[in-house]
């Protein structure tokens, strides 16, 4: 497996061959190799790809190696549109689940463990949370972007995937994965953008890039952050 020394830090990586996607994407997740997507290039050429996002490769290793906490408390931080924020626990021993609200940029915990609230409990919870959010606010910026773009959808739902953000199915129904909710008001659209591009070119062609480009201008960058974050588009 090639590796690449950037200092002292050891970057080691995996290349998959993508042949849809028309540039290189690299990945950095929990306990996994870093990955590095897209047409197929010879060693050296992938060398060069790492090498040119070392420095971002190596901050980003260095944020998903940090051990994760068991548990919520306040104080704790969590993801929502492009940032995270403060969490208050608040012991709530008569509920039977963990619920969150969002108010004056921080989220409210009501927990049935008292003054902390499980990672795993939490996890579910916030999805939930985002789940809600996402009926709403996707909504509202899928209707805003149909009108802008031209580009019509049969209409929208919320589903979680395994290991994609959203999707566009036959029928043109556009589901997307409620942690899209993390993503800031930028990358959500473009994530919009991009399932409402598919109603028209079901795969990623040329003539699909071309109608990304056209709605969205800086989808590149765009395209990179949504990516980076784990899953695929």
């Amino acid at each position: 497996m090639p590796i690449y020394q950037y200092g002292t830090t050891e970057i080691e990586w995996v290349f998959k061959l993508d042949s849809n996607l028309a540039h290189h994407y690299i990945t950095v997740e929990r306990g996994k190799k870093v990955l590095l997507r897209g047409p197929d290039v010879p060693e050296e050429e992938q060398q060069a790809l790492i090498r040119y996002r070392a420095r971002w490769i190596k901050q980003r290793l260095a944020e998903v190696n940090q051990p994760l906490k068991e548990e919520i408390v306040t104080g704790s931080r969590a993801p929502y549109r492009g940032r995270t924020f403060y969490c208050e626990v608040i012991p709530a021993p008569d509920l039977s689940k963990v619920e969150i609200s969002f108010t004056q940029s921080r989220f409210k915990i009501l927990s049935p463990e008292g003054t902390y609230v499980s990672r795993n409990l939490f996890k579910v919870a916030l999805e939930r949370f985002y789940k809600h959010k996402a009926q709403e606010k996707i909504g509202a910026r899928l209707r805003y972007l149909q009108k802008e773009t031209g580009l019509e959808a049969t209409t929208f739902r919320i589903k979680r995937f395994d290991a994609r953000w959203a999707n566009c199915t036959e029928n043109n129904v556009l589901e997307f994965h409620p942690r899209c909710m993390e993503f800031s008001n930028k990358a959500m659209d473009y994530v919009i953008i991009h399932e409402l591009c598919h109603t028209v070119e079901k795969s990623h062609n040329k003539n699909f890039w071309k109608l990304i480009a056209k709605h969205c201008p800086e989808w590149r960058d765009l395209h990179d952050e949504v990516e980076h974050s784990g899953m695929n588009l």
